[in-house]
């Protein structure tokens, strides 16, 4: 039970660098530093999206409509460090 435990919690820290990655990427698309009509580019975009998307979507559709800033990133790393903290208590004893 240990091990899951240990599995889990590398998972979400594994995530919580793929969100990280995911709106700072988002940042360099929208502010033009980085060209997503570069085939790499594009297909590392498209990559975090599709990952990060199945989290993120359904915290925007609970959050309030904020303009053009997007929280759900936070939010979900929040989640996520919550549940790394209930694994460490709970499961690990740390």
């Amino acid at each position: 039970m240990i091990s899951l435990a240990k599995l889990i919690y590398v998972i979400l820290d594994i995530f919580t660098w793929v969100i990280i990655g995911s709106a700072i990427m988002s940042w360099l698309v929208a502010f033009g530093v980085v060209n997503v009509r570069n085939q790499f580019i594009r297909t590392f975009v498209d990559f975090l999206y599709r990952v990060t998307e199945p989290v993120l979507r359904p915290i925007r559709r609970v959050l309030p409509n904020l303009g053009g800033i997007d929280i759900s990133p936070v939010i979900a790393l929040l989640l996520i460090f919550f549940l790394q903290h209930l694994l460490q208590e709970y499961w690990l004893g740390l």
